[in-house]
């Protein structure tokens, strides 16, 4: 009978499964260390992600800033020289014309007897004359002595009035401001966009006239109201015009958000600020009746103007596609590419039109093919859900794309009304809106004066400065 051994005997079966469970335990480690180690690398990729799509927005931002931010980065390392470079290209150099008026000054610089190098004699061969243009710092002080007094017969109060003066008041508000230097303010404001500190500094260190901020306010306010028939006269006029440009941007009034309209004409331009972006201020500008042509974005209260004839604003659809292609690549956004090449041969040909290198068969027949190539565009169902978007954009403003190519002198793009939005873009840049509905008032009656009288060559200062003295209005069949 053989004896036990020292060691019990193992079952084969336990051992398989032991050495089972151990390389289990081995593959769960590692397993383990890389879920780990993916856990990190994803963690890195969400975080070079966000990084990318924070760039990618403020570049997109930037592409569409009305107008430039206060940095775009540092300076190149190599700069190109300033300046316009010689050569044909240059044109003709400008010179400063000759005052067509006598001058109000006329200084005599005599030669001098002794010539400074030798000393000897000096004869004169002739006069020169040099002009020079300068602004006058001293302000005018102007006292009106006023004759009050009382009528004989009927005991009425008479209270003279000149043309230079701006107000009938005397006493403690005896000592005024000009109604040239009113106007000044005015547009120094609402026009260039200076904050009442700036007014009020440019005052006293050119022409050394103590002005207070909140006396600036209260001369563009009143400004506004002096200029609110003409403003009335102008808005009256938008929706009797054949062709009207509109926009509208974000606008603070009391640091709520409203929102800055702009109807741009040929021959008025007019700025309404209201609480709602919608298809109300058409009613109150336009009227939802107006029939004539409409150049705009694609923003969906236009097409409320049913009886209006649209075109839509090409170039935002041009940016749209190059923004595609920016973030997708060539390869995904296709559709975007096609639109970008449609929207350039349709302006190409706008273009042939008007220098007269393309007749009016050939102008229709190649019309023609755009809207066949065009229904071929918006046939197609693209894949990326940015394409789908625009594509399904694009189609439901079909009708409204290639207007311009039937309408005589109408823009393709709204850029009169960016272009007139744009000042107060940088106004509001600079002072952020207005504090009040009174301000904002003001600023819409002014903008749209400054801006009609650009259109028609009018010098608003002058202008402006007449309406304050009191001075009869100008006629609206004038402007």
């Amino acid at each position: 009978m053989a004896e036990p051994s020292g060691h019990p005997q193992r079952c084969p079966r336990c051992e398989v499964l032991e050495r089972r469970v151990a390389e289990l335990e081995r593959l769960l480690a590692t397993a383990l260390a890389r879920i780990g180690e993916l856990e990190n690398r994803n963690a890195e990729l969400e975080r070079r992600n966000a990084v990318l799509q924070a760039l990618l927005e403020q570049r997109t931002r930037d592409g569409k800033r009305q107008a430039a931010p206060f940095s775009k980065g540092g300076p190149t390392s190599n700069p190109q020289k300033p300046g316009r470079k010689p050569g044909k290209d240059y044109g003709t150099q400008a010179f400063r014309r000759l005052p067509d008026r006598d001058p109000d000054q006329v200084i005599d610089v005599p030669l001098p007897r002794a010539c400074p190098r030798c000393g000897g004699r000096t004869r004169e061969e002739h006069v020169a004359r040099q002009f020079q243009l300068e602004i006058p710092r001293q302000p005018i002080l102007r006292r009106f002595d006023v004759h009050l007094g009382v009528c004989t017969g009927c005991g009425q109060r008479m209270h003279p009035r000149h043309p230079l003066q701006t107000s009938d008041a005397l006493g403690a508000a005896a000592v005024q401001i000009g109604p040239d230097a009113q106007a000044l303010i005015a547009l120094l404001k609402n026009k260039l966009g200076l904050s009442y500190g700036d007014v009020t500094t440019l005052f006293h260190d050119a022409f050394g006239i103590e002005l207070t901020r909140g006396a600036a306010a209260h001369i563009v306010r009143r400004a506004g109201e002096r200029a609110e028939p003409m403003y009335t006269v102008f808005k009256a006029m938008i929706p009797q015009r054949d062709t009207v440009y509109p926009d509208e941007t974000g606008w603070k009034v009391g640091g709520r958000l409203n929102w800055l309209w702009d109807f741009v004409t040929d021959l008025f331009t007019v700025y309404v600020i209201r609480p709602s972006r919608g298809a109300d201020v058409l009613a109150e500008v336009l009227g939802m009746d107006y029939a004539g042509r409409l150049t705009h974005d694609g923003w969906t209260p236009y097409d409320r103007l049913v009886q209006a004839v649209h075109q839509q604003c090409l170039q935002h659809p041009l940016r749209r596609a190059k923004e595609i292609l920016e973030q997708l690549g060539p390869r995904s956004s296709r559709f975007a590419v096609r639109v970008r090449d449609f929207i350039v041969d349709a302006l190409a040909l706008r273009d042939r039109r008007r220098d007269g290198s393309l007749g009016a068969h050939g102008y229709a027949v190649a019309r023609g093919r755009l809207e066949k190539r065009l229904d071929r565009l918006l046939a197609v169902r693209p894949r990326g859900k940015a394409c789908r978007t625009f594509r399904n954009h694009l189609e439901k403003h079909r009708d409204q794309l290639l207007t311009f190519l039937y309408e005589e002198n109408l823009e393709a793009t709204n850029w009169p009304a960016e272009q007139a939005i744009r000042p107060a873009v940088v106004n509001r840049k600079v002072f952020g809106g207005n504090r009040t509905w009174t301000g904002a008032h003001a600023l819409e009656v002014l903008a749209s004066l400054f801006a009609t009288c650009r259109q028609n060559t009018i010098d608003a200062l002058t202008l402006l400065s007449n309406l304050l003295r009191g001075a009869p209005l100008l006629h609206p069949a004038s402007v």
